[in-house]
């Protein structure tokens, strides 16, 4: 017997006429009449937390005659998202509003299914002879068609797995019937039949009420903020919010415990929900295996075999999206080649064809239609999404040597699709999601045999695109795991090492960058040899930072002596040794010798033209140098004329949004109020700070310094006192992005001090010039050239205001 709580069709036998179908006549039973309403089928019972969905409006919408009738709907999406839940509802709500006159509910997961509950179904209203069921079927299709008295109808077809099961079992199309499907396929095939409804998850609320009703009615209480934490964990997929409420009234878990389980990595998802037999709502498939039939479905769709490999590979990044073309990249498309589920090959060809990129995007689309993934091709930086709990269920059975081989994949394809200049900021921000997503799961795979290069590039992409401390914060835990994983003197924990006070620098700790460097460079003399290139490398980096700790002459120096030993290991023309003579110029620039900078630049453009070409970024970016270097020479008319040629060019090269393309435009604007056209310039540096808020945002630090410029290039055009209000706000905004150590944040204290006195207040100047002194001091030292400069002011400012 069926469920006492369902709702069991009995058998009704009535009198009908003779009907024709194809070459089969059917005649009625003549000796019974039938009863209105009647119900076929076992309507699923309503769930102990049932929400109310917009989609179930929708649905009742379209039945109670508002709007355009729609005579078939569609209910589509991936499994676990209540679409059966919303169906039952309907067919309930429309059976107690005496909407339809006859229900038919079909388990639809098979043709044969469908034909045996259309044979049930004329059993039960015709009378046919269940021995012949596709004879019954068609009887029962061709009863539905529109006749006098025949009953309004409303057929459920639930759980179609292929749109092909129904070829023919269409029910027809008519005002007095409708028809409901439910499905996880999104084939156009649908679309012809009825009008597609997605189903996706839960709202944030609807979730968060689920988990609060399913735990209250046995009596549960939790607090709110808990039970929307763990919604959100869950990713608002009503199924596993479901099974995870039925786990924690089982175990009496907290769901602050539930979600601590949930975060491990070492435990499974099956572990976190209920056993088979105790599920929910007479559910009958765990979250963890409910999506296990459309992986094989969309596995056995062209072109086979690679939808579950591609579907693996996806389950590592990024659930929000993932960049179209990093899944179907070479190395992508070079493992799906070696990992194809089914081998349809030839017995005589010996080696598996190459999977195209055609393919691959076949395979996505697969997933699609099973609604396994959302492929949305438009959307290039998020083109395909995968739910968290289906990534979940996808990676926990997996073995782990497998599962690492499919992280070092994935942080190949990562690589593959990472430009290496940056130009478009929303391909940046989605490849650096998918490798932190990646690095959650992947465990040591990306660590083990090496530090895979993509963790490297996560941190320089974080500091360039301004995140300067998280990009510290993400390589000071690559050094530690690292450490950790391959030991302290590995090769990658020293170059995770050399990263890290990079960036330490670029952040303005210029003292903890040098100690670092010259530690490092005492291993990597031990360990690799004076000649090895990261040697040579951290040889740069220290000789940098000792100019930046206000030793130019010292960085000079040792820049000449590093460039001959470059000369000897490298050769003239290897990027190393062109990046060393681009030092070498900056800081003779820098200690005083302009022309001698000058001069040496401009030999190194001709060297880059001719050895990496005039398009090439680091061509551009030293034509760049030696523009500002003649300026400060004594020729801005020169300079200028070069950065504006030069802007046409990263223009065209680089695009309008590049960070070295504003950069050119911000030195243009600098040479132009040099020049002697103040205003200009301040209105040059004013449309240059709406491109740079645009594309780097508010807390760039290009961004700061272009306010910073712009507040000087008004201040000298007549407004000191708007200038210092710009300054103060600048102040605690450099405060807060960058910390009160900056350099940056040194200098705008400074700035800020001094137009206080340019606007009449010399005694307030000095009081702040005093407090700057002790900053830059204790920040830079007593002798670094930004500690004099303010020495000097502090001086002017105290004559200025008739102190002693």
């Amino acid at each position: 017997m069926p469920p006492a709580d369902g709702v069991l069709v009995h058998a009704v036998q009535g009198s009908l006429a003779a009907h024709h179908i194809g070459q089969v006549t059917y005649q009625a039973a003549p000796r019974h009449t039938v009863s209105w309403p009647h119900q076929v089928g076992v309507i699923p019972r309503r769930a102990g937390s049932f929400q109310e969905r917009a989609e179930a409006e929708r649905l009742r919408f379209a039945v109670e005659g508002g709007g355009t009738a729609v005579l078939c709907q569609v209910l589509a999406g991936m499994g676990g998202v209540g679409k059966t839940q919303l169906a039952a509802d309907h067919a309930r709500h429309a059976w107690a509003k005496g909407q339809v006159d006859l229900l038919v509910w079909v388990t639809a997961a098979t043709r044969q299914a469908v034909i045996d509950a259309y044979a049930q179904a004329a059993a039960d209203t015709l009378h046919t002879d269940p021995a012949d069921p596709e004879r019954a079927a068609q009887a029962f299709l061709a009863w539905l068609e529109p006749a006098p008295g025949r009953p309004r109808w409303l057929i459920v077809l639930d759980d179609v797995a292929d749109p092909a099961d129904l070829r023919d079992l269409w029910p027809p199309a008519h005002d007095r019937g409708r028809t409901l499907v439910t499905t996880r396929r999104r084939d156009a095939a649908l679309a012809t039949h009825g009008h597609l409804v997605p189903v996706g998850l839960f709202t944030p609320a609807e979730a968060t009420a689920h988990l609060r009703h399913a735990l209250a009615a046995q009596g549960r209480s939790e607090p709110e903020a808990d039970l929307t934490a763990l919604a959100r964990d869950l990713g608002h997929l009503p199924l596993a919010l479901s099974q995870a409420a039925a786990y924690l009234v089982d175990t009496e878990l907290s769901p602050a415990d539930y979600r601590t389980r949930l975060a491990d990595r070492a435990r499974q998802l099956g572990d976190l929900l209920p056993e088979p037999g105790s599920l929910p709502d007479d559910q009958s498939t765990p979250a963890a295996a409910a999506w296990s039939l459309s992986v094989e479905r969309a596995n056995e769709l062209r072109p086979a075999g690679l939808a579950r490999p591609l579907l693996e590979l996806a389950a590592m990044l990024d659930p929000n999206g993932i960049p179209g073309q990093a899944l179907v990249g070479h190395p992508i498309l070079k493992y799906l080649t070696a990992h194809r589920s089914f081998d349809h090959r030839d017995s005589s060809t010996p080696e598996p064809p190459s999977v195209t990129e055609e393919e691959a995007t076949g395979a996505l689309r697969a997933l699609h239609r099973l609604s396994l993934v959302d492929h949305s091709p438009a959307e290039i930086h998020q083109a395909v999404r995968v739910h968290q709990i289906v990534q979940r269920a996808i990676r926990d059975p997996l073995l782990p040597d497998y599962r690492d081989l499919l992280a070092r994949i994935a942080a190949d394809a990562l690589i593959a699709a990472w430009p290496d200049t940056e130009r478009d900021a929303g391909l940046a921000s989605a490849l650096r999601a998918n490798t932190t997503a990646l690095m959650a799961c992947a465990g040591s795979a990306l660590y083990r045999p090496v530090v895979h290069p993509v963790l490297y590039h996560l941190g320089e992409s974080l500091g360039h695109s301004g995140q300067v401390a998280a990009a510290i914060q993400h390589l000071q835990q690559l050094t530690d795991t690292a450490t950790h994983h391959l030991g302290p003197e590995s090769p990658g924990t020293l170059t995770s090492r050399s990263n890290l006070a990079l960036w330490r620098a670029r952040a303005g700790d210029t003292a903890w960058a040098l100690e670092a460097a010259t530690l490092l460079l005492e291993i990597q003399l031990r360990v690799q040899g004076p000649d090895h290139p990261n040697t040579l490398a951290t040889r740069s980096n220290l000789a940098t930072y000792q100019g930046r700790a206000g030793d130019a002459s010292g960085a000079a120096a040792a820049f000449g002596a590093l460039m001959e030993d470059q000369l000897r290991v490298l050769g003239p023309d290897h990027s190393a040794t062109l990046a060393a003579r681009n030092n070498l110029a900056l800081w003779l620039g820098q200690a005083g010798d302009a022309t001698a900078a000058a001069a040496a630049f401009d030999t190194l453009v001709d060297d880059c033209l001719r050895v990496l070409g005039p398009d090439h970024p680091n061509t551009l970016a030293t034509r760049n140098n030696l523009a500002g270097w003649r300026g400060n020479a004594g020729d801005p008319a020169g300079a200028a004329a070069a950065l504006a040629a030069l802007v046409k060019d990263q223009l065209r090269v680089l695009g309008p949004d590049h960070p070295d393309t504003l950069t050119t435009r911000h030195n243009l604007a600098y040479l132009r109020g040099r020049a002697g056209d103040p205003a200009g310039a301040a209105d040059d540096v004013a449309a240059l700070l709406e491109d740079r808020l645009r594309v780097l945002g508010p807390d760039h630090p290009d961004t700061l310094i272009t306010r910073s410029s712009l507040a000087h290039l008004r201040a000298v055009t007549g407004d000191r006192t708007g200038a210092t209000t710009a300054f103060t706000v600048l102040l605690e905004d450099r405060l807060r992005v960058l910390g009160p150590d900056h350099p940056d944040t040194l200098a705008t204290r400074f700035d800020l001090a001094a137009w206080h006195g340019m606007a009449g207040n010399p005694g307030r100047a000095a009081k702040e010039t005093a407090a700057t002194l002790e900053e830059h001091i204790r920040v830079l030292g007593p002798d670094h050239p930004n500690t004099l400069t303010v020495r000097v002011s502090l001086t002017h400012w105290r004559r200025v205001a008739g102190e002693p």
